[in-house]
């Protein structure tokens, strides 16, 4: 397990946390190469996150913003992972909001998010949530992936059936990661990644530049296994 994982008292705490290692990673990026390219999640986790990082004073202006993944609805879709993000107020902060095109339908739509991604490799940072089942972005268990930087998902277990999502050499392409955890509805996935298992989220955060921000009572249900809490945390720039 290559990840660095931390343990945070609370979903709280993991937000805060997740926030001041994005500004610092942002600060970095701005200052050696004038743009700070990041990926967002999807799901209910990360949105504490959004909501403080719009609240804070950045360089805005150099900011791009790209999503991992999306829901094939309508582009008006409270559903949809761009529209939950706009609702922080995040993206009318920065100067690039790039979220990916999937109400034009999945073939259209990863055309398209291609075109956008390729330039931006290597990205500086990606963020991940991870679901009960220990998916991420929208790579589910139990399915093959393409080797391609963004595909379409027609076979969902979770609805919508239809998706878009980065694959893992996209995602991995990256200077830094960070993957936030929080919940007791994730413990049994915590637990099953801590042990080996290669669910999707151990699979794509297998790499040195990934941080693991966990809330302390996911852990204990998970089993109460043993991991060393972590003081400080390097970014990969």
């Amino acid at each position: 397990m290559k990840a660095t994982w931390r343990i945070e008292s609370d979903a709280a705490a993991v937000a805060d946390a997740a926030c001041r290692l994005v500004s610092s990673a942002a600060r970095a990026a701005i200052a050696k190469r004038g743009r700070f390219r990041l990926v967002l999640a999807g799901g209910s986790t990360p949105l504490s996150t959004y909501r403080r990082l719009a609240a804070s004073d950045q360089q805005w202006k150099r900011w791009s913003l790209y999503y991992g993944d999306e829901r094939c609805l309508p582009a008006d879709d409270p559903e949809r992972n761009s529209q939950m993000v706009m609702a922080t107020g995040i993206t009318s902060r920065a100067g690039e909001h790039l979220p990916i095109p999937a109400e034009l339908g999945t073939k259209a739509a990863v055309q398209a998010y291609r075109k956008t991604v390729r330039p931006a490799l290597p990205f500086d940072m990606v963020l991940l949530g991870m679901g009960e089942d220990g998916h991420t972005a929208s790579l589910f268990p139990g399915r093959d992936w393409p080797d391609k930087p963004v595909f379409a998902v027609k076979d969902s277990p979770k609805p919508p059936a239809e998706r878009v999502t980065l694959g893992i050499a996209a995602l991995q392409d990256c200077r830094a990661m960070l993957v936030m955890v929080t919940g007791t509805d994730k413990a049994a996935a915590v637990q099953q990644w801590r042990q080996g298992v290669q669910l999707p989220v151990a699979r794509v955060s297998d790499i040195p530049q990934a941080t693991v921000l966990v809330e302390r009572n996911c852990l204990e249900f998970a089993g109460r296994q043993s991991i060393p809490a972590t003081e400080a945390i390097e970014l990969y720039e």
